[in-house]
């Protein structure tokens, strides 16, 4: 379970830097990989058994495909539904994002919300994380292996990371690569309730008993 402790992190200003809510073009995905495979238009409609005009609506944004004809334009393509959505991002360690500032992409009965931000995670473990007033990871940094991705759910959570304060509300969410040295802590009056999912790539490295002493 998470200690108490009073005077631990000390609050300031969190980053206030904002990322462009960049809308993800599934027509302009969709053409990159046409064109990658040496396809014209014609020919992927033959393949997939879309219409060509279909086809030339959705590349020129101009229509928003359903999740049935993309996938079988994946199927087409050989390549895997979610890269009709990848964000066009340089690679980044830390990802900060407010809520309503991510990459998104609208589709027939509903949209897609970009949380890595090109950050891709393997072999995770979710954990819903409730912290009373007051309650903080401890004095020593934590280091370990992989990803660590947090999404707040209620009240407010300080992620330090590096030195760096991220203030996270309900909505925000924060992404990095764990080997940067990091600390975390309730500091407000009201508890805080987050997803967690800890994604260590070394089988043996156990970040959860770091994070969770029960000293």
């Amino acid at each position: 379970m998470p200690r108490k402790k009073s005077k631990v992190l000390k609050q300031s200003n969190p980053s206030t830097a904002k990322e462009d809510n960049e809308e993800i073009s599934v027509g302009r995905h969709l053409r990159s990989i046409r064109a990658l495979r040496g396809l014209s238009m014609r020919a992927l409609a033959e393949a997939s058994g879309l219409n060509v005009n279909t086809l030339s609506l959705i590349e020129n944004n101009r229509t928003s495909p359903s999740v049935s004809t993309l996938q079988q334009l994946a199927t087409t393509l050989k390549v895997p539904l979610t890269s009709f959505f990848e964000a066009e991002v340089p690679h980044r360690n830390i990802v900060f994002q407010k809520a309503g500032q991510r990459p998104r992409a609208d589709f027939s009965h509903g949209m897609m919300e970009d949380l890595g931000a090109g950050i891709t995670l393997r072999g995770g473990q979710p954990l819903i994380v409730v912290l009373e007033p007051q309650a903080d990871s401890g004095p020593t940094p934590i280091v370990h292996t992989g990803h660590e991705f947090v999404y707040c759910l209620d009240g407010q959570l300080t992620y330090i990371i590096e030195g760096q304060n991220y203030l996270l509300e309900p909505g925000d969410s924060l992404i990095f690569e764990a080997h940067l040295p990091h600390r975390w802590g309730n500091l407000g009056d009201t508890p805080t309730r987050s997803l967690l999912i800890i994604c260590p790539t070394d089988e043996n490295d156990h970040p959860t008993e770091r994070h969770f002493s029960s000293q």
